[in-house]
């Protein structure tokens, strides 16, 4: 049987996992903190909600989708982006929720292409939305939320790029602009752009092909063509963020990749990873996504950010990931002190602190190797002597530093120990 996980999916084994848990958390703590809550969907859809919204021309759905036909007959998808399908939710229990809606996720998207470093089939995202809220304020604060979390995670050396992708009232006019402007250019593009020019001409500005590159580069520009109310609400958002402390770079062959979007787009750009792999998580708003599914008009905006990616970015700029820890104490119960290191576990355990110890009798070398192993902070020794003596040998794993401790003292020492170094 073949041991190696599907290619484009990973096995997060210790200390990865842990360093993927500690991001989950830090990620859910600074969403909480800002006011949004947490929310779940299926693992999988129905086809029709993808290709309603993400449009029949997207890489997405014509390229990168898991779907097949489930016993019932019916064409099921596993779940590539995250906006979709809480937009679905949102519409089916609507009246039941606050206006304005504002939720995250960390889940797993799935995406089929070729897999390279920072980029998986299987993927592990945080996510954002702000549903039924109209203000630039809504887009600032999505992007500054985004910056946040990286800065905290000790990630310094990116930007941040903005543009207005403008919406029904000057988008068509655009288009028709850049079709032209586009065919003329036919021959300078990519094959796949060539032959399918006239299905989303705005693909083009998102092509990472040199030559698609470079004949963006010369096209005529959405954000100088914004109506009104687009060009305000962009105006805003720019003043916004430099209210927040952020100078973004506007980026005028900046789109995403799914029909939904309006106005703003953003993406987070490094500087040390290649050009690939630079974008760290993009977003913008969509306020068209609700009716595309047949519901009312909800605006909204939001961001999927991949945390493979994140992490890739955190090795590259020579950043310490967070990482969970191991117990703070490994109980090792030699001789007449068995029964007492196992009481004290119990205790340990009750009082919040977290402790292991072996599950059978073993040596004192056995055991404070497994300590090792575990990555516990502490190991406290229970034998004989100790036992005579009513105490506990305290050993820090780290330098071998000892300290006997009473018996009855052991919990609140831990106690005190484990809350100081949290």
């Amino acid at each position: 049987m073949e041991l190696q996980p599907p290619r484009g999916t990973l096995d997060l084994l210790p200390p990865e996992g842990g360093r993927m848990r500690a991001v989950y958390d830090r990620a859910a703590e600074i969403a909480r903190r800002y006011g949004y809550r947490y929310v779940e969907t299926p693992g999988f859809e129905h086809t029709e909600l993808f290709a309603a919204t993400s449009g029949q021309t997207s890489d997405v759905v014509s390229k990168e989708m898991y779907t097949f036909r489930d016993r019932g007959d019916r064409s099921i998808t596993l779940r590539p982006e995250g906006t979709a399908p809480v937009m679905r939710a949102y519409l089916h229990q609507r009246q039941e929720m606050p206006s304005p809606f504002k939720a995250y996720y960390l889940t797993r998207m799935y995406r089929y292409g070729r897999p390279q470093a920072g980029r998986y089939r299987e993927h592990r995202q945080f996510g954002i939305e702000v549903f039924d809220e109209a203000s630039p304020a809504a887009d600032v604060e999505t992007i500054v939320l985004g910056d946040r979390f990286l800065r905290e995670l000790g990630l310094a050396r990116y930007r941040v790029e903005v543009n207005s992708i403008g919406d029904e009232a000057c988008r068509p006019a655009y288009r028709e602009e850049l079709l032209a402007f586009l065919s003329a250019n036919r021959d300078r593009l990519r094959d796949e752009h060539r032959d399918r020019l006239e299905d989303n001409p705005l693909r083009v500005l998102d092509c990472r092909d040199e030559a698609c590159v470079t004949v963006a580069s010369e096209a005529p520009r959405l954000v100088d063509r914004l109506c009104e109310d687009c060009r305000a609400h962009f105006d805003a958002v720019k003043e916004g963020l430099r209210a927040e402390g952020l100078e973004p770079v506007v980026t005028p062959t900046l789109v995403r990749g799914l029909d939904y979007y309006t106005r703003t787009a953003f993406e987070f750009v490094s500087e040390v990873l290649s050009q690939a792999q630079a974008t760290l998580f993009g977003g913008g708003r969509y306020d068209g996504l609700a009716e595309a599914l047949g519901g009312p008009r909800v605006p909204g905006v939001g961001f999927g950010m991949g945390l493979e990616r994140v992490l890739l970015a955190l090795k590259d700029e020579g950043v310490e990931p967070p990482g969970d820890t191991g117990p703070t104490v490994f109980v090792v119960g030699i001789g007449s002190g068995r029964q007492a290191a196992r009481e004290l576990v119990r205790s340990l355990r009750a009082a919040g602190v977290p402790a292991d110890a072996a599950f059978e009798e073993r040596p004192l070398k056995a055991q404070l190797k497994a300590a090792d192993r575990a990555d516990a902070a502490y190991a406290a020794m229970v034998g004989d002597r100790e036992i005579e003596a009513g105490v506990a040998t305290l050993r820090r794993l780290s330098d071998g530093a000892q300290e006997e401790v009473p018996l009855g003292d052991v919990v609140n020492w831990l106690a005190r120990t484990d809350g100081a170094s949290g």
